[in-house]
C-alpha cells in the first residue's frame, strides 16, 4: 500500500511540473491557429515549418515580436495563451470574425505598442488589465459588440496616442483619469452609449488633433476649453444632449456645427454665440 501511495505521489507531482511549464512562442501560435480554426484561414500556415516562415508572424531570437493576422478569416475565441509571448509588440487581428471576451490575460502582454482587435465580434467588457500595457500607443477596439465602462484606469496608458473604440455599447462617463492622457492625438468614442458631461480638463489633451464623441448620451455644457486645443482639426460632438451656449469657432469645427438631440428625441443646432470677444459666454469656474 506504501508503494502504491509513493507512486501516486510521484505521479500527482510530475502532472502539477508539467502543468507549470512554459509552452514555447510556437505551441502558443499553434493553440491560436487551432482555436480560431486555422484550417479556414486565408493564409494558413504549415505548422510542421518553422514559425518564421507563417504569414503574419514576425521573429526576432526566436521570440514572437509581431502578429499580424488582419482579414484573414479567423473565427472562435481569442485563447488566454496568447497573453505569454511575453515579447510581442504588435498584435493586430482586424476584420475576422472573433467572438467571446477580450482574454483578460494580453494585460500580460507589457512590451505591446499596437493593439488591434478591431471589426470583430467581441463582447463583455474591455478588462481592466489593459490598463497595464503601458507602452501601448495604439488601441483599436471599434466595431465590436464590447458593452460596460471604459477601465476606470485607462490613464495609465501615459504613452497612448489612437484610441478607438467607436460603434460598441460602451456606457457610464469618461473616467477622470482620461484626461491625464497627454499623449493622444486621436480620440473616436462615437456611437456608443456614454453619457455624463465633459470635463474643462480636456484642455490637458494637446496633442489631441481628432476628437469624436458623436451619437452618444453626453450631457450639460460644451467645455469652452476645447478652443485652446491648438492641435485640434477635426471633431464631431453631435447627436448628443450637450446644452447652453457654444462660440462660432466651436460650432464650426464641429463637423455637423453642434447638432444635438433634445429631450423629445429632436435634432436641433446649439445656440452659437455672435461676438465671442466682446461677449462672454459662460463661467467654468
Amino acid at each position: 500500500m506504501k508503494n502504491i501511495f509513493t507512486s501516486f505521489l510521484i505521479l500527482l507531482t510530475s502532472f502539477s511540473m508539467m502543468a507549470n511549464v512554459a509552452l514555447s512562442d510556437k505551441e502558443i501560435l499553434v493553440k491560436l491557429y487551432e482555436a480560431t480554426h486555422g484550417a479556414q484561414w486565408k493564409l494558413k500556415w504549415d505548422l510542421s515549418q518553422p514559425m518564421t516562415s507563417w504569414a503574419g508572424v514576425k521573429v526576432v531570437n526566436n521570440q514572437v515580436v509581431a502578429l499580424d493576422l488582419q482579414d484573414n478569416n479567423l473565427e472562435g475565441q481569442i485563447p488566454n495563451e496568447l497573453g505569454d509571448l511575453k515579447n510581442l509588440q504588435e498584435l493586430n487581428l482586424h476584420k475576422n470574425h472573433l467572438s467571446g471576451s477580450i482574454p483578460a490575460s494580453l494585460g500580460n502582454l507589457t512590451a505591446l505598442r499596437v493593439l488591434d482587435l478591431s471589426f470583430n465580434s467581441l463582447s463583455e467588457t474591455i478588462p481592466a488589465s489593459i490598463c497595464d500595457l503601458t507602452n501601448l500607443k495604439t488601441l483599436e477596439l471599434y466595431m465590436n459588440r464590447l458593452t460596460g465602462e471604459l477601465p476606470s484606469a485607462i490613464g495609465n496608458l501615459q504613452n497612448l496616442e489612437t484610441l478607438a473604440v467607436f460603434n460598441n455599447e460602451i456606457q457610464g462617463e469618461i473616467p477622470a483619469s482620461f484626461y491625464q492622457m497627454k499623449a493622444l492625438k486621436t480620440v473616436l468614442l462615437n456611437s456608443n452609449k456614454l453619457s455624463g458631461t465633459v470635463s474643462m480638463d480636456i484642455a490637458n489633451l494637446t496633442e489631441l488633433t481628432n476628437f469624436s464623441l458623436f451619437e452618444n448620451n453626453f450631457t450639460g455644457q460644451v467645455p469652452l476649453s476645447i478652443e485652446n486645443l491648438n492641435n485640434l482639426k477635426e471633431m464631431n460632438i453631435s447627436y448628443n444632449k450637450f446644452s447652453g451656449l457654444v462660440s462660432r469657432k466651436l460650432a464650426m469645427l464641429d463637423t455637423l456645427n453642434m447638432t444635438m438631440i433634445n429631450d423629445k428625441g429632436v435634432a436641433y443646432l446649439m445656440n452659437v454665440a455672435i461676438d465671442v470677444d466682446k461677449r462672454p459666454i459662460v463661467s467654468e469656474e
